[in-house]
């Protein structure tokens, strides 16, 4: 699922995935041709359930959903989200169990593969009866309606005939088996890109507007898939910014000469926490060899560290659990069938029931804000322990001659001002539930919101821990002609490589923006990478 974040990809599925596809429509036609009602093939939606639809209007029953759900508002769904929105869509409808005509299914491949996006504003969904507003607007597309992002380069006279002359008839496909996108793919997703009406956006993908069949738009409405794909990106995001807030940490250690008797196993062994068990065995390896511990194992008259140092395997390793326990909910839910009501071909059951509660998203994505939340702010607390000479033994805010120079004073007030920040955000989305559909659909989880502020989080904790590095870059530098470990020694490289010693006072929000940059690339992942559960990363 990260190679469909990183960048384009084309998807193919199964071929036996066809056949399932297949049974579940022919049973819902079947039912029509039956006459039996049967909610959402036959009948009104939510508080209208009891509602009979005639067979000769199903077609616009189906319409009318697509267009009065979208609602959404607020500014779109960035295009990474999105492909991965249609991929989880694909991945559901391909089980079998929705009814669609496979149709429906190419028609989504197609998108995906000729890299259109629909438009779909980020606010609208209580995560509750599916994302219904924001799967709307998806569902538009595929009806000609609303708009859809399109590389610029596709959209040329020129490059929109070559396109339309070469792109087959869309193929069977399968999101399990999503290629990674060559070096050309990644290019234009990070290409300019146009917004245009979805009409003359389908042919880009060989498509025309379709016409929903029975069940068909109540299949593509009801689901998770936004509040999954927002949550998996946070997810994401959350294991990138914890990696650097260990390599982080493992550098302030040494720029504030502390002990690594904290991270010895046999004190996280008797505990028996296996996130902590485990991170403390990454920052031994960190500190492996460092003349900058060396030199003071005799004759260091501090009896404890700060708990901000000493404490990291127990603050980190609860984190690691909290992104590993949300890593193995999201992954159930990225390949599960959450639309409503439920074909089942074999026995010919439509049972109707509540899937689209997306509840296990909601907790997954607090937890997930919860480590956020807390990654940074340790981080925080060790940059205002660097640039206190009293607590790390460094020249004031980090710099020769303070006082001209301020030096990473304001840094650690901006790390502040955004670790308060996420406290705020880090509140339960969960715990709050507003009834909605005339009382028919009276408790919500409210997850697509709590996935979509781990956006922000995550930036602000990755902005925090970069200016961490910075600081801790600048403490070990400080301690020449001492050395770090060698892991560490190559962590400052890669650093300097971006950022310069800071000697005197200079712009800081280049050098922040630019740390930060690093970690959002995922260049401090390798430290934690077996850390991750691997199962998100195919």
């Amino acid at each position: 699922m990260r190679v469909v974040v990183r960048g384009p990809v084309r998807v193919a599925l199964d071929p036996a995935c066809a056949v399932a596809i297949a049974k579940a429509a022919a049973t819902v036609q079947r039912i029509v041709a039956a006459g039996k009602p049967a909610y959402g093939i036959n009948t009104g939606f939510g508080k209208l359930a009891q509602t009979h639809i005639p067979e000769d209007q199903l077609e616009a029953l189906q319409r009318n959903l697509v267009l009065s759900h979208s609602a959404g508002v607020g500014a779109p769904l960035p295009d990474h989200v999105v492909r991965l929105v249609l991929v989880l869509k694909i991945a559901s409808l391909a089980r079998g169990h929705s009814g669609v005509r496979p149709l429906i299914v190419d028609a989504l491949i197609a998108l995906v593969n000729a890299e259109v996006y629909p438009v779909i504003p980020s606010k609208g969904s209580v995560g509750a009866s599916g994302d219904l507003a924001p799967l709307a607007h998806l569902s538009a597309v595929l009806l000609g309606l609303g708009e859809a992002s399109v590389p610029e380069s596709a959209w040329s006279p020129e490059a929109s005939d070559e396109l339309s002359a070469h792109i087959p008839a869309p193929a069977p496909l399968s999101p399990e088996h999503a290629t990674a996108p060559s070096p050309a793919a990644r290019s234009r997703d990070a290409s300019a890109r146009r917004t245009v009406p979805a009409a003359a956006a389908l042919p880009l993908a060989g498509l025309q507007p379709l016409t929903l069949a029975a069940k068909e738009g109540l299949a593509l409405l009801n689901g998770t898939q936004v509040s999954t794909a927002l949550a998996l990106c946070g997810l994401f995001a959350a294991e990138d910014v914890f990696a650097a807030g260990v390599v982080a940490g493992s550098m302030s250690v040494d720029a504030a000469m502390g002990s690594d008797a904290p991270f010895d196993p046999r004190i996280h062994a008797v505990r028996g926490q296996p996130g902590q068990i485990a991170v403390a065995a990454v920052y031994r390896a960190l500190l492996a060899g460092s003349a900058i511990r060396d030199s003071h194992l005799v004759g260091d008259d501090k009896v404890q560290d700060p708990y901000s140092l000493r404490c990291q395997p127990q603050v980190m390793g609860a984190c690691l659990d909290l992104l590993r326990q949300a890593a193995a909910t999201l992954a159930i839910e990225a390949n599960g069938v959450t639309d409503n009501p439920l074909i089942f071909p074999e026995s010919g059951d439509v049972l109707s029931g509540g899937n689209f509660h997306a509840e296990p998203v909601a907790f997954a994505a607090d937890t997930l804000a919860l480590a956020i939340a807390e990654i940074g702010a340790l981080s925080e607390r060790r940059t205002a322990l660097l640039v206190d000479p009293s607590l790390s033994g460094l020249p004031p805010f980090l710099v020769e001659e303070a006082g001209l120079n301020s030096g990473y004073m304001i840094a650690q007030v901006t790390a502040a001002a955004l670790a308060s920040e996420n406290k705020s955000l880090a509140h339960p989305a969960s715990v709050d539930s507003l009834p909605t559909s005339a009382n028919q659909e009276d408790h919500v989880s409210m997850a697509t919101f709590a996935a979509r502020r781990l956006a922000d989080m995550a930036e602000n904790s990755a902005h925090i821990v970069a200016i961490e590095l910075l600081a801790a870059a600048q403490g070990i530098d400080l301690r020449a002609p001492l050395a770090t470990s060698p892991a560490l020694a190559d962590a400052l490289a890669a650093v300097r490589r971006r950022v310069p010693f800071y000697d005197h006072d200079r712009l800081l929000s280049p050098d922040i923006e630019a740390v930060a940059t690093m970690i959002r690339g995922g260049e401090f992942r390798g430290c934690c990478a077996a850390l991750f559960a691997s199962a998100h990363d195919a």
